[in-house]
C-alpha cells in the first residue's frame, strides 16, 4: 500500500515589479521535499507562511572553490539558471497535494502541479554535462602534453644530437688495461676493422680523441690531423701549450701505431711479400692521409718531423712524387700550419728526386699560384672565413654556393683534394646539411669532429659518391 503524502515543499521566486491589476500572481516552483521538516533559518510571518533573504540563503551555501576546472564548471551550472529564477526574496510554502498532484510527481512525466521536469532528472543532465567537458578538457591537455614532449625531443635531437646509446660497441672500452691485449698493440688490428669502410672524412683536431688514430680509423676516416710542437729535441701532440705531455709523442701517438698495423696488413709469408696493403682490409688500396700540423717555427720543426718518418720511408709505405709521376701507398703526409713551402719543395738527401711530404694549399688562393698535384695533397680553407654564416637552416646563399662551387673546381683543376675546416657544428640539423651540400657539390674530404655522426652517414648511397672522385 502506498503510503499517504501530507504535503510538498515549493519555492515561490517573486520579482518586484510596479502593482497592476492586471499583474498576474507570482509564479509558485515546485523545489523538491516532502514532509513536515523545516529549512533553518525560516521565520514565520503573521500569515504562516516563512521567508528568508537571498542574501541569508547565499550565506549559507559552501565557497565556490576558484581555479581553471572550478571556473568552468560554475559557468556551466550558471547558464542552467534561469533569469526568472533570479530573485531578492525566496519565499517558502507548503500546499496540500491533491490527488493528481501526487500520481504527477510518480508518473515519469512532468509534474502536473507546476509542469517543471523533476529535479533529480535534472541533476543528472548536469552531471553528464559536466563530466562530457571534463572528459575533453583533459583529452585535449592530454594532446598538448604529447605535443610539447615530442617538440622538444625534435629540439633536443636538432640542437644536441643523439647520444651514445648503452647498446652502442665501443672497441675502446678497455683499451690498454691488463689482459685486454692492447697493451702493446700486440693484438691483431682487422679485430675492429675488418668490417669498416672508409669514407672521404678527416678526423680533425684526432689527438683529442679517447684512442688518437685508432678511433678515427674505426669510423673509416681517411684523414687524420696532429698538431706538433717542437720541445726539447722531440715532437709532443697537443692543441695547446696546456696540453702537452712527454708521453704524448708524435711517434708514440701516429708513427709506432702505423708502422705496427702496417707490418700487419703486410706480413712477409710463402704467399705474399708487399708493401701496397692500406690500413683498410675492405680496401687495400686507400691511402690515409697524415695531416702535420706545425705549431712552432715552420723551418726549425719540420726537418724533425722528415727525420720522425723514417720508420715509414724506409718501408716504403709513404706515398711520393718522383719523375712526373705520383706514386700512392698506404700513407700520405701533408704538412699545414706553419709548414714551409720552400722546404716541401726541397728533396730530402736520401733521395734527392723523391718528394714523400706535400703541403696543404690555401684553397681560396689557387688562382695564379704554384700549388698542384706535384707539390700539394690538400686544398682547404676556413669555412667561417671564406664562405661565411650559414642561416639557421643550413642553406648557403646563392653568393656562397658560387664561392664554394668556385673553391671546389679551382682544386680539381689542379689535381688538388678540397677540403673546409671550421665547419658549423651546431645546431646539428645546420651541420648535417651543411655536410650534404658541400658533398653534393663535389668537396674531396669533409672535415668531420663528431665521428659517430660521421660513420652512421650512408656513405655507399650513389648520390654521396656521384661527384666525388679520389
Amino acid at each position: 500500500m502506498r503510503p499517504k503524502r501530507v504535503g510538498l515543499l515549493r519555492q515561490s521566486v517573486e520579482v518586484p515589479s510596479p502593482p497592476s491589476p492586471r499583474s498576474p500572481p507570482p509564479r509558485t516552483l515546485l523545489v523538491g521535499g516532502l514532509g513536515s521538516s523545516s529549512p533553518p533559518i525560516i521565520g514565520a510571518d503573521s500569515h504562516g507562511i516563512t521567508s528568508f533573504d537571498q542574501q541569508q540563503l547565499n550565506d549559507q551555501r559552501p565557497q565556490r572553490r576558484y581555479g581553471l576546472l572550478s571556473a568552468i564548471k560554475a559557468a556551466i551550472m550558471d547558464s542552467w539558471v534561469s533569469e526568472k529564477k533570479k530573485s531578492p526574496e525566496v519565499r517558502i510554502e507548503y500546499v496540500a497535494l491533491t490527488g493528481e498532484g501526487e500520481e504527477g510527481i510518480e508518473g515519469c512525466g512532468r509534474c502536473t502541479s507546476c509542469g517543471l521536469a523533476p529535479p533529480r532528472k535534472k541533476l543528472l543532465l548536469k552531471k553528464k554535462w559536466s563530466l562530457q567537458i571534463y572528459v575533453t578538457i583533459m583529452g585535449i591537455a592530454l594532446l598538448i602534453g604529447i605535443f610539447f614532449v615530442n617538440l622538444g625531443d625534435s629540439i633536443k635531437h636538432s640542437i644536441l644530437g643523439d647520444r651514445n646509446s648503452p647498446n652502442d660497441y665501443d672497441p675502446f672500452v678497455n683499451w690498454g688495461k691488463p689482459g685486454s691485449g692492447t697493451e702493446e698493440l700486440s693484438w691483431y688490428p682487422t679485430d675492429f676493422l675488418q668490417d669498416v669502410l672508409p669514407i672521404p672524412a678527416h678526423s680533425h683536431n684526432d689527438y683529442w680523441r679517447k684512442v688518437p688514430l685508432f678511433s678515427a680509423l674505426w669510423a673509416g676516416c681517411t684523414g687524420v690531423e696532429a698538431d706538433v710542437w717542437l720541445r726539447n729535441g722531440d715532437l709532443l701532440v697537443g692543441h695547446d701549450l696546456a696540453s702537452l705531455q712527454v708521453n704524448r709523442t708524435f711517434q708514440n701517438l701516429y708513427v709506432n701505431p702505423l708502422v705496427d698495423i702496417l707490418t700487419h696488413q703486410n706480413p712477409t709469408t710463402p704467399f705474399y711479400n708487399g708493401t701496397s696493403n692500406g690500413v683498410f682490409d675492405t680496401d687495400a688500396s686507400q691511402t690515409l692521409v697524415l695531416l702535420i700540423d706545425l705549431k712552432t717555427d715552420g723551418p726549425k720543426t719540420w726537418p724533425w718531423v722528415i727525420k720522425q718518418l723514417e720508420p715509414l720511408r724506409e718501408r716504403n709505405w709513404l706515398s711520393y712524387y718522383a719523375n712526373g709521376t705520383f706514386h700512392k701507398r698506404p700513407i700520405t703526409v701533408v704538412g699545414t700550419g706553419n709548414t714551409p713551402f720552400d722546404q716541401i719543395l726541397t728533396a730530402n738527401a736520401t733521395a734527392p728526386f723523391k718528394r714523400d711530404a706535400f703541403f696543404d694549399a690555401p684553397l681560396d688562393k689557387l688562382e695564379d699560384s704554384p700549388y698542384d698535384w706535384t707539390n700539394s695533397y690538400y686544398a682547404s680553407v676556413s669555412f667561417f672565413r671564406s664562405i661565411g654564416l650559414v642561416f639557421w637552416k643550413g642553406e648557403p646563399s646563392p653568393g656562397q654556393l658560387f664561392k664554394i662551387r668556385t673553391h671546389i673546381a679551382e682544386a680539381k683543376e689542379r689535381g688538388l683534394k678540397s677540403r673546409y675546416w671550421e665547419l658549423p657544428a651546431w645546431p646539428i640539423h645546420v651541420r648535417n646539411r651543411v655536410w650534404e651540400v658541400l658533398v653534393e657539390e663535389g668537396i674531396d674530404m669533409l672535415n668531420v669532429d663528431d665521428l659517430k655522426a660521421a660513420k652512421e652517414e650512408d656513405w655507399r648511397k650513389a648520390e654521396t659518391f656521384r661527384r666525388i672522385r679520389w
